[in-house]
């Protein structure tokens, strides 16, 4: 393996360490913003985070100048690596001539040309439409509200450990207890949950349901559930029952598309087609942009506007953020990315099990694409793990049920002997 030292390029770089971490900076930054910022936002007790300055590829400068690999892509967005040069241009450009628009009433042409993208790269490629939105939560409220609409029933089954955002009605399909119980009250408890990968408890749920089932809403691959892959054949079968049943399958693809996994979209790994296609994060590579994507025939269901959109936002379709979408998708086909994540997480894959399969304290490493996990026998241990890779330079996150999963999902093109170096120093890092 070639050693990461040779290779200097801004954005593939090893760590730098110029000061503790966090350092004074991070630590006077915390302090600032416990003053102004709600509680429940950023965690800055027991230990400050790191505050960052500026990004480039895979690295990371925090204000103290230190320089860290990035194994998040920053909650998985920067698929293209942070500031691509070709994704700045694109928003830089889309800046100087048209910064904001009025998406839903007189929209850019720029909305237009990813709005062609999109519904080009709808799985099985079936007659498709769209809806710009912000974020993934924001999709999944189209998904849902268009499941309603096309089906008249309100029921869903979704899966334990699915993670779909914290929007009233995203939470209300999202399994955790600790983002739900404090808005119970304002739930519509239209979801029923059962256990991912398992057809026979979904069977079994899907027959209790009372209400009136209208949609199924899976992830691939689950993400904040802790990188959770489904047995063989397990969304393939979820299709087949949707059809049987009239239901409609949603693919909540924020996390695993546009590569992810090794694929465009990780339900093409079993050659699925869903009905509807949630989609953020990596699209853009960096800025608020997200998208639900539906066969034709299902999005018909929302009436034609009159001059009034049902479901809309002052940043519908957002002119920067199209311009940095288009130039994020270019940079993947271009840059062969998705390739490169079958590849490289296929190599990473294999190193990880490698050092860490008779660890005592792992008791799982799964994954596909560059979206890995690596489970530890309690969060304690996964968190400790976190704080001794970040003061080796090394930004990761826990994941999965109680915080016990290492999630590894770094930029798509980050440079392979980098990421095994970094698996290198992960092994040394779980106690």
């Amino acid at each position: 393996m070639a050693d990461p030292r040779q290779n200097d390029a801004e954005g593939n770089q090893l760590p730098a360490l110029r000061t503790e971490v966090p350092g004074p900076r991070s630590r006077a930054l915390a302090t600032r913003l416990s003053a102004v910022e709600s509680r429940n936002v950023t965690c800055a007790h027991p230990e400050a985070p790191i505050f960052w300055e500026r990004a480039r590829g895979s690295n990371v400068w925090d204000v103290d100048g230190n320089r860290f690999v990035d194994l998040c892509a920053a909650f998985g967005v920067a698929n293209t690596g942070h500031a691509h040069p070709e994704v700045v241009a694109a928003a830089q450009r889309q800046t100087e001539c048209l910064p904001h628009g009025m998406g839903d009433v007189h929209p850019s042409g720029v909305k237009v040309e990813l709005l062609e993208k999109l519904v080009d790269r709808f799985p099985g490629g079936a007659d498709a439409r769209a809806v710009l939105v912000s974020s993934g939560s924001d999709a999944v409220e189209v998904a849902l509200k268009t499941a309603l609409l096309a089906t008249g029933k309100p029921g869903v089954v979704a899966f334990e450990g699915g993670y779909h955002g914290l929007s009233l009605g995203a939470l209300d399909v999202t399994w955790r207890a600790d983002f739900r119980a404090p808005f119970a009250a304002r739930l519509p408890n239209a979801t029923s949950f059962a256990r991912y990968g398992d057809m026979h408890d979904f069977a079994r749920v899907a027959g209790e349901h009372v209400g009136g089932i209208g949609a199924v809403i899976v992830e691939p691959l689950q993400g904040r559930g802790g990188e959770r892959v489904p047995p063989e054949g397990f969304l393939r079968e979820l299709r087949e029952a949707c059809d049987r049943n009239g239901w409609l399958l949603i693919a909540d693809e924020v996390y695993t598309g546009f590569g992810r996994t090794g694929k465009t979209f990780a339900c093409e790994h079993e050659a699925v087609v869903p009905d509807l296609l949630c989609c953020g994060k990596g699209l853009s590579s960096a800025f608020p942009m997200a998208a639900c994507i539906g066969r034709k025939e299902i999005m018909d269901a929302w009436p034609a506007s009159t001059g009034e959109a049902l479901h809309t936002q002052t940043f519908l379709g957002h002119p920067v953020g199209c311009a940095a979408a288009l130039a994020s998708l270019a940079a993947i086909d271009n840059e062969k990315l998705t390739q490169r994540s079958a590849e490289n997480g296929a190599r990473s894959l294999q190193q990880l099990r490698e050092r860490l399969g008779t660890h005592r304290n792992v008791t799982d490493i799964r994954g596909r694409g560059l979206m890995l996990g690596i489970e530890c026998r309690d969060g304690a241990i996964a968190s400790r793990a976190c704080a001794r890779a970040l003061s080796r330079g090394i930004i990761l996150l826990p994941s999965g049920e109680g915080g016990r999963v290492l999630s590894l999902t770094p930029p798509l093109s980050i440079d392979l002997d980098l990421l095994l170096w970094c698996v290198g120093e992960l092994a040394q890092a779980i106690p």
